[in-house]
């Protein structure tokens, strides 16, 4: 059975986590507040910001930058900005 949150990405009601997919306090706030849409929506920047960047999941200041990134892209509205970065014509 699914359930609906007020997602603070979408702004509307949408179908929320199955479970918590982040730890952390941020992890706990993103099941509470982040639809299931949205959280896609993320994982597709995710992917654009580790190719075009290089970063390393190994490395605990990319992680870092990650996170900064995910929190400004979900809560904050900032979309993800890449320097050189032109998305491909659809």
């Amino acid at each position: 059975m699914s359930r609906t949150i007020f997602c603070t990405y979408l702004q509307r009601e949408a179908e929320g986590q199955d479970f918590q997919l982040y730890p952390g306090e941020i992890g706990t706030r993103i099941f509470r507040e982040i639809s299931k849409p949205a959280w896609q929506e993320w994982m597709a920047k995710q992917t654009m910001l580790i190719n075009e960047k290089k970063l390393s999941m190994m490395n605990p200041e990319d992680r870092k930058v990650l996170e900064q990134e995910m929190v400004n892209f979900l809560f904050e509205g900032k979309d993800v900005h890449i320097e050189g970065y032109t998305p491909p014509a659809q």
